[in-house]
């Protein structure tokens, strides 16, 4: 017959063992938002190309945010450029942009649902992020839109795009997308450059606190990122540091254009520049060494004046 000292004993086993899945999973989720909330300089680039993803991670970028269609502000890649990225970055984090096209980002139900199937093949493929944001008629974040995505995100990053810099309110869409559990958020400050928008970038690290990363994007480059780092107190870093290079062709028809309205160079290629990445990254990293100086300094200074008051403690002890 059953042993039911035996059954007992293996339902115990089976309780522990859950037991301690669960607190591994938990553990590992705190480590996560730990490494993705360090405050040491990152750089994501903005990757045009599976050719310019691969040139930023040799120039030592964090992460990539892969697009297509670029000169309508990037839009959803495809599966192979997906695929392709995914194998050949081992070094640098691939983060996807969901955006089935150019224009604003108010979306259809239709469309909503394209960005679904759209997570859905990035998160299967190895992504470690997505990126994306829904807005309302009103210019607020589409609150609805926005769950239904996060639901499908599963243990994927998610950034909040640039859709940001089109919000009505910027300090209150800011706390409804910490609400939403989104990672971070890429915006220029609402202006037409990061430059241009470090009064308010500033302004929306302060009041997101480590709550969520504020990210600059838009111009960036090595000559800047160094005032746009020291007036924002932002952390990490988005632009493309794209250069042109000349086409191969050798027939080449300079009556017909495939950009359509939009006026595209049909006989150059844009791609990332590692040598700009690691410029970007070296003047990051000197500042990030002197900030841990300061701090290191500072730790040193509070730790001496504590010793100094518990020795003046003792000598009141003596007296008394």
């Amino acid at each position: 017959g059953k042993n039911p000292h035996r059954s007992e004993t293996f339902s115990t086993f089976l309780f522990h063992f859950f037991s301690l899945n669960n607190y591994i999973c938990i553990c590992l989720e705190i480590i996560q938002r730990k490494t993705y909330m360090s405050t040491k300089s990152k750089i994501e680039i903005c990757a045009n190309s599976v050719e310019s993803a691969v040139k930023a991670q040799e120039g030592g970028a964090y992460r990539v945010e892969l697009c297509a269609g670029i000169p309508e502000g990037g839009t959803t890649p495809s599966f192979g450029e997906m695929r392709m990225a995914r194998q050949l970055l081992q070094k640098t984090k691939l983060h996807v942009i969901i955006r089935p096209r150019g224009g604003d980002f108010l979306y259809s139900q239709l469309e909503q649902e394209i960005m679904l199937h759209d997570i859905k093949v990035a998160r299967q493929l190895g992504a470690d992020g997505v990126v994306f944001g829904c807005l309302t008629a009103e210019g607020n974040v589409d609150v609805q839109a926005m769950k239904k995505l996060m639901n499908a995100v599963g243990n994927m990053n998610v950034t909040f795009h640039r859709a940001f810099d089109m919000c009505r309110n910027p300090q209150e869409a800011l706390e409804q997308i910490i609400e939403l559990g989104c990672t971070r958020i890429l915006t220029s400050g609402q202006e037409a450059n990061a430059v241009k928008g470090i009064p308010l970038l500033k302004e929306l690290v302060e009041q997101a606190d480590g709550r969520i990363i504020i990210m600059p994007g838009c111009g960036v480059n090595p000559n800047n990122i160094l005032q746009i780092a020291e007036e924002t107190g932002a952390s990490e870093f988005h632009f493309s540091g794209r250069t042109s290079q000349e086409s191969g062709m050798i027939f080449r028809n300079p009556k017909v254009s495939m950009g359509g309205t939009v006026k595209i160079e049909e006989y150059q290629k844009d791609v990332t520049d590692p040598d700009i990445v690691k410029a970007a990254l070296a003047v990051l990293a000197e500042k990030d060494e002197k900030d841990e100086a300061i701090e290191k300094k500072n730790k040193e200074t509070r730790a001496k004046a504590k010793k100094k008051k518990g020795d003046e403690w003792e000598d009141d002890d003596e007296l008394n």
